[in-house]
C-alpha cells in the first residue's frame, strides 16, 4: 500500500527526462568536486582576494546565463535540442583538466568562463527538451525531478572532494584531474540515452525563422516578460555559494572539511526540489517564489550572525531549502509562459538574470573585503527584502492590468 500519488507521478515521467537527470547528476559530480574547492584554491594557493573570487564567480555564472539566450534561440531555429546539449556538456568536460594545470588566476578565470560557456550552451536546449518531453500536467514535476537528480550530483561531488582531500593531503590538483572522469561519462550517457521528440508531435511546424525577431518576441506575451523581471530581481538578491565556503573557512574549519558545506546545502536542495516542483503544479507561483525569498532572508541573517560551525550549518541548510523551493519553479514558470516553438529563445530570462549576477557576486566580494563577512550577508538580506517588496508590487500591478 505504498503506491502513493507521488510514485505514480514519477512513473509517468518519460525515460529520457530521467536520463537527462542522470546526465546532470554526473556533470554536477564533476563540477562540484572542483567548485567546492576552487575558492579555497584561489585564496590559499594562488593568493587571490575575496573580491577576485566574487568577480570570477559572478562573471562565470553570468556567462552561463547569457550564453543560454543564444543557444536557446539557436535550438528553436534548428528545431533540435540534443545536439547543442551534447556540445555544451562536451565543452564543459574538456575544460576540467585546465583547472588541474592552472598556474595563475588568469588560467582559472579562463577555465571557469569556458566551463560556464558549456553550461550556457547546454542549459536552454536541455530545459527546452525537458519541456518538450514532459506532459503539460507533469511539467513542474519533471523539472523538479531533473533538478533533484542534478542536486544529488551536487552533494556527491563535494563528498568525493572531502574524501580525496583527506586521502591525498589537500592535493587540489590531483582532485581536479579525477573530476574529468564523471564529466566524460555524462557526455557518453547523453549521446546514448536521450531520444529527442519529433517536432510535429508537439504541434510545431517545420517552417523556420529567426527566433529573435520582433514578431517572435511579441509572441512571448506579458506573462513571460513578467517572469523575466522577477528572475532578474531575484538573482540580484542572491550571490554565489562560494561565499558560504569562505564563511565556513573563516570559522576555522579545516580545508578538507569545508566542502561539507556544499554537501549539506545540496542534500536539502535535492530533497526539496522535487516536492516543491510538484507543488508548483497546483499553487500560485508568485506566492511560492515569495516564500523562497523569505527563506533566503532568514539564511542571510543566520550566516551574518556568526561564523561558528553550528550557525553556519543552519544558514547553509536554509540556503539549500531556498534553492529547492525556487530553481525548478523558475524554469517551470518560463516553460509555462513561452510558446512551444520558442522555449529555447525564452531564455532571455537568463540574459536578465546574468546581468544581475554580474553585479551580485563582485559586489558581495567587495563588501566582504571592505566591511567584513557579516556586513555582506546582512546586505544580502536587505537586497532580498527589497526584491520581495518589488516582486509583490509588480504582481499587484500585473493583477490590476489583467
Amino acid at each position: 500500500m505504498i503506491k502513493t500519488g507521488k510514485f505514480r507521478t514519477l512513473r509517468q515521467i518519460p525515460s529520457s527526462i530521467w536520463v537527462l537527470g542522470m546526465v546532470s547528476l554526473l556533470m554536477d559530480v564533476s563540477s562540484e568536486m572542483i567548485h567546492a574547492l576552487l575558492p579555497l584554491f584561489l585564496i590559499t594557493t594562488l593568493g587571490a582576494s575575496v573580491f577576485i573570487v566574487g568577480l570570477i564567480e559572478g562573471a562565470a555564472e553570468a556567462t552561463a546565463l547569457i550564453v543560454k539566450v543564444f543557444s536557446g534561440a539557436l535550438s528553436d531555429y534548428l528545431g533540435k535540442r540534443k545536439g547543442l546539449a551534447v556540445f555544451g556538456y562536451g565543452l564543459a568536460a574538456l575544460t576540467k583538466p585546465i583547472f588541474a594545470l592552472a598556474s595563475g588566476i588568469g588560467w582559472i578565470m579562463s577555465a571557469r568562463l569556458l566551463d560556464r560557456v558549456g553550461k550556457g550552451i547546454r542549459g536552454a536546449p536541455r530545459d527546452a527538451l525537458v519541456a518538450d518531453l514532459a506532459p503539460p500536467h507533469l511539467r513542474g514535476a519533471a523539472f523538479g525531478l531533473r533538478q533533484s537528480l542534478d542536486t544529488v550530483g551536487a552533494f556527491l561531488g563535494p563528498l568525493s572532494a572531502i574524501g580525496l582531500m583527506l586521502l591525498w593531503a589537500n592535493d587540489f590538483r590531483a582532485i581536479f584531474w579525477v573530476a574529468t572522469v564523471p564529466a566524460v561519462l555524462a557526455v557518453v550517457l547523453l549521446i546514448a540515452g536521450v531520444q529527442e521528440p519529433e517536432r510535429k508531435t508537439m504541434g510545431v511546424t517545420e517552417k523556420r525563422s529567426n527566433p529573435i525577431r520582433w514578431g517572435n518576441l511579441k509572441r512571448m506575451g506579458r506573462d513571460y516578460w513578467w517572469v523575466v523581471i522577477i528572475g532578474a530581481v531575484f538573482t540580484l538578491a542572491r550571490f554565489s555559494e562560494a561565499f558560504l565556503l569562505l564563511r565556513a573557512q573563516q570559522g576555522g574549519m579545516a580545508l578538507a572539511w569545508v566542502p561539507l558545506i556544499m554537501v549539506a546545502m545540496n542534500v536539502v536542495y535535492a530533497l526539496s526540489a522535487y516536492p516543491f516542483g510538484k507543488l508548483s503544479d497546483g499553487v500560485s507561483h508568485t506566492r511560492l517564489l515569495a516564500a523562497g525569498l523569505l527563506v533566503l532572508i532568514a539564511a542571510d541573517i543566520v550566516l551574518a550572525s556568526s561564523n561558528a560551525w553550528p550557525v553556519v550549518l543552519l544558514g547553509v541548510l536554509l540556503w539549500g531549502l531556498h534553492m529547492g523551493m525556487t530553481q525548478g519553479l523558475l524554469a517551470a514558470m518560463v516553460a509555462a509562459t513561452a510558446p512551444a516553438d520558442l522555449r529555447g529563445t525564452a531564455s532571455f530570462f537568463n540574459l536578465a538574470s546574468g546581468l544581475a549576477m554580474l553585479v551580485a557576486s563582485p559586489l558581495a566580494g567587495w563588501l566582504w573585503d571592505g566591511y567584513g563577512a557579516s556586513f555582506t550577508f546582512y546586505a544580502g538580506a536587505v537586497f532580498c527584502g527589497a526584491a520581495l517588496l518589488l516582486m509583490l508590487m509588480l504582481a499587484n500591478m500585473r493583477r490590476r492590468a489583467s
